[in-house]
């Protein structure tokens, strides 16, 4: 079967309001056919046992007669009294009494002029028996019962016409039909209504969907008041509104600034290209030039590394790779490689080491640019006579603290909670020829999250500043129990 012929797929390409009331009007519908049949049933209960009752009554009327009769009387002065007492009141109805004998006591005119030739039963029933049966095309409510009076044993039979009854329940059955049937066309409609009402919010919501787009990243959701689903979904998308055009801004802001950056550098390459060329120099300007060529140059350099490092940080294309890491050896090699750049600055650099062995688990290289990014800063913005001092101490054996802080100016308040934010500079620096990238902090704060930390900062102007990273310690790295269990192997062997 394909696809088109399949029923349920057909419904599925249905829009919603029109399967909300196929579904709406279906558990309607069979709610009002099981209301209906149970209405029948217990209608047809009720006058079954209307009927079983009259027919008791009747049995329980012959039993009375019987026993108010003399006690000798013979059968046919019984027959006669009985005759004359119940054909004015039974004569129309059915019913019959016969003796132990098979002898009828009395017949009621009904019963003879239909039946003149009756054949009486010879036997009788142990108990009561109510039964239906037709006698010549009319429906009759019978109930055999036997009846013991003074130990001569009788059986009363009677019945009731059932016409009466199958109008009723005929009447009822088509009454029950229009009403189920008109309940069920109303319910429809109003399912139809009430699911059209109940998603117009989604419509408008659709349409507004429709409407925006790169130019109007502003626009948001119509707010509903109902709070109910339809609510949350708003405000849900437009939060989701929010996070896109907060992104896309910031993809905005991203390119300006990174052509904001090259731009000064390329110039000045520029500039001093064509001041060069303008007129013939002696070598020691062009020597001049080619340095702050190769200055400009570098500065390009770091800041395209940086610019591409976070571009892939944020395709989460950048991959950190973890493995044990002796940090007073990062510290140690760290610290030598800025200790004659701190010295040049007239910054007076020095670090401090715990003799241990401390291992975390990280990436090396990345490490080393955050601590890198870190000292640069200091390096930059401490002037010269002050001090930084680059840091290692462990906490309880489990977690180990690196931090770069100095005795510079120090960070305005106001400045702070930026420090972290894309191409913010605070001030201009006291020492290189170009300011910052602005991005050398982005990318530590992003390293540091890659290990499951946080660089805190503390500052106070006009006392310094302290930027500070918490690292998780390894008790022993799988590599050095490895390298001592091959030692072990060796020795045994």
């Amino acid at each position: 079967m394909t696809d088109s012929a399949n029923p349920i797929s057909l419904i599925y390409r249905l829009p919603l309001r029109v399967r909300l009331t196929l579904w709406y009007s279906l558990v309607f519908a069979t709610a009002l056919f099981a209301l209906g049949f149970a209405s029948l049933w217990m209608v047809h209960r009720a006058v079954e046992s209307l009927e079983n009752n009259e027919l008791q009554q009747r049995v329980r009327s012959v039993r009375r007669f019987v026993e108010s009769r003399p006690e000798h009387e013979s059968l046919a002065a019984t027959r006669a009294a009985m005759t004359s007492a119940y054909n004015a009141s039974h004569g129309n109805k059915w019913l019959q009494v016969i003796d132990e004998h098979g002898q009828w006591l009395y017949r009621s005119s009904h019963v003879a002029d239909i039946y003149p030739q009756l054949t009486l039963p010879q036997a009788t029933p142990p108990e009561s028996n109510y039964f239906t049966y037709t006698a010549d095309a009319i429906h009759v409510r019978a109930l055999i019962e036997p009846v013991t009076i003074r130990g001569v044993h009788y059986t009363v039979q009677t019945g009731l016409t059932l016409d009466k009854t199958l109008v009723i329940l005929t009447n009822f059955r088509i009454q029950l039909f229009v009403l189920t049937s008109l309940g069920l066309i109303v319910s429809s409609l109003a399912g139809y209504f009430m699911s059209r009402k109940a998603l117009s919010p989604i419509a408008a919501i659709a349409a507004e969907a429709q409407r925006i787009n790169d130019k109007n990243l502003n626009s948001r959701m119509p707010e509903l008041a109902t709070r109910d689903e339809l609510a949350a979904l708003s405000t849900t998308l437009n939060q989701m509104l929010g996070r896109i055009e907060a992104g896309y801004q910031s993809v905005r802001s991203f390119t300006a600034n990174a052509a904001h950056e090259l731009r000064s550098p390329v110039a000045l390459l520029r500039a001093e290209t064509e001041v060069a060329l303008a007129f013939p120099r002696d070598a020691e300007y062009y020597r001049q030039t080619c340095r702050h060529i190769l200055s400009n140059s570098q500065q390009m350099s770091r800041l395209i590394d940086q610019l591409l490092a976070l571009a892939r940080a944020d395709a989460g294309v950048e991959v950190i790779r973890l493995e044990p890491i002796h940090l007073p050896d990062l510290i140690e090699e760290t610290a030598a490689e800025w200790s004659e750049r701190f010295r040049e600055a007239g910054i007076h650099f020095r670090h401090e080491a715990i003799d241990t062995e401390l291992w975390i688990e990280g990436d090396y290289s990345a490490l080393k640019r955050l601590l890198n990014s870190l000292l640069e800063n200091a390096w930059r913005y401490v002037p010269s006579g002050q001090a930084c001092t680059l840091a290692l101490c462990e906490f309880e054996g489990q977690a180990a603290e690196i931090s770069v802080s100095d005795t510079g100016p120090g960070i305005s308040l106001k400045d702070q909670p930026r420090i972290f934010d894309r191409f913010y500079r605070v001030a201009r620096p006291v020492h290189g020829d170009f300011p910052g990238s602005g991005l050398g902090l982005v990318l530590a704060q992003w390293i540091a999250e890659q290990h499951h930390s946080r660089i805190r900062l503390w500052s106070e102007p006009g006392q310094g500043s302290c930027f500070s990273l918490a690292l998780a310690t390894l008790a022993t790295p799988e590599f050095t129990r490895a390298e001592q269990l091959g030692e072990q192997s060796h020795q045994v062997h």
